[in-house]
């Protein structure tokens, strides 16, 4: 029976012989040669390097000239392949590994090794020949297993920093930066989609993970046509290009959240005005407890009352502008009417009896506000909304002066 093999005769056998120096100095001799006639062969057989920058292509033919002159150290004294890495990809760029992929450098490496093996001829006497092509062979094991090293390191690095950068733009939309600073980091991070954008803020998980994000992407990436992710400590935001706002895409993306309020901003036409919509979605995610049954997720604008009375000012003007304006300039009576109409309990025939018109024109003159307005005055809450707004634009208006030799309220003593 054959003798069991061991580690120390397994190791033996990956041990490489000891190197004829002839054969390395031979080597040496022709490092220049082996690199003009690898340079010619990647322009022949590979139709990509042809099409590389000057710099780049100066840049691949360092690193192969320096992966031969490597080739012959390590064949005159096979060590470790830790010093490949440094060795033969020192000189490369770091910009390298965005311009050619994975897959074409071990394309490189294989016309190397074509070129080395078709000249070991030339190299070596006939004895050595079988010694020498095995020791490329496994040399060009070792390179490509450190290129696939340096692959995963820059794209690690890549992704690392496309995070940060990812949450720099998004916090500069939450801050509302220059437009020109935005659209620079904007453009860096590969956003492409120029269609309206949507800001949702919610709760985030506990402990969001890289594959939570990950889920995130993916699962946006059905839904719309950009994304970018912010976490903000207990925070989640997502800027949306593209989302189409209908009643179940705005669901299926709110159960990306953690529990909790979820709310979304006004449509923006682009990056640069998203600001304002991620403000109002965070000020209605901070009113959110005030409307125990809003919907999930809920519009910032349909939390205006709440926003208005947790003190912000954009959902005061809003409601100026929206709603009060448009009825006190509307005609017939409107916001008299409507003002009636809620002051009485929502009662038809008393609105009537009080302005002297028929139940009908009062049923009229509601549904003109809703027209004008957007919010129906027979619905309890959109009520409850046209009621804030007309307080908030009494508030707004300026107040009349006493007449003359009448003391105003803020003089008389009583």
């Amino acid at each position: 029976m054959p003798e069991p093999r061991t580690s120390t005769s397994k190791a033996r056998t990956h041990r490489m012989p000891t190197a004829d120096p002839r054969t390395v100095d031979r080597l040496r001799a022709n490092i220049g040669g082996l690199s003009t006639a690898t340079l010619k062969q990647l322009d022949r057989s590979l139709p990509w390097y042809r099409g590389l920058t000057p710099d780049e292509r100066s840049a691949l033919g360092l690193v192969a000239q320096k992966g031969i002159a490597s080739f012959v150290n390590w064949y005159e004294r096979p060590a470790s392949p830790a010093w490949v890495l440094s060795d033969v990809f020192g000189t490369a760029p770091t910009e390298l590994t965005r311009s050619i992929s994975l897959q074409k450098a071990l394309q490189l490496i294989r016309v190397v090794v074509e070129v080395v093996e078709d000249k070991v001829p030339e190299l070596t006497a006939e004895a050595d020949q079988v010694r020498l092509r095995e020791a490329v062979l496994r040399y060009s094991r070792e390179v490509a297993f450190a290129a696939a090293d340096v692959y995963a390191r820059a794209a690690e690095t890549r992704g690392s920093w496309d995070t940060r950068l990812e949450a720099l733009v998004v916090d500069a939309i939450l801050r509302g930066e220059s437009s020109d600073a935005l659209r620079s980091r904007v453009a860096a991070v590969g956003w492409k989609s120029k269609a309206d954008i949507t800001v949702f803020v919610g709760c985030s998980p506990a402990e969001p993970s890289a594959s939570f994000v990950n889920e995130l992407r993916r699962a946006t990436g059905r839904l719309a046509e950009d994304t970018l992710v912010g976490i903000q400590g207990d925070r989640l935001i997502l800027v949306l290009g593209g989302v189409e706002p209908n009643e179940a895409a705005y669901l299926r993306l709110s159960e990306l959240f953690g529990p909790g309020p979820v709310v979304y901003g006004p449509i923006a036409a682009s990056l640069v005005d998203a600001s304002a919509s991620a403000r109002a979605a965070f000020a209605g995610l901070a009113a959110a407890r005030a409307w125990p049954q809003a919907p999930r997720p809920v519009a910032a604008d349909d939390l205006w009352p709440e926003r208005v009375i947790s003190g912000d000012d954009s959902a005061r003007r809003a409601l100026i502008r929206g709603i009060y304006r448009p009825l006190v300039n509307a005609a017939n009576g409107l916001a008299e009417t409507v003002s009636t109409y809620l002051t009485l309990g929502h009662s038809l025939e008393a609105t009537a009896r009080e302005l002297f018109v028929h139940a009908n024109t009062v049923r009229y003159r509601l549904k003109r506000v809703c027209d004008i307005t957007g919010w129906d005055p027979l619905l309890p809450r959109e009520a409850f909304v046209l009621q804030t707004a007309l307080v908030v634009g009494r508030l707004s208006e300026p107040t009349d002066p006493p007449p003359d030799g009448q003391p105003s309220r803020a003089t008389d003593g009583r």
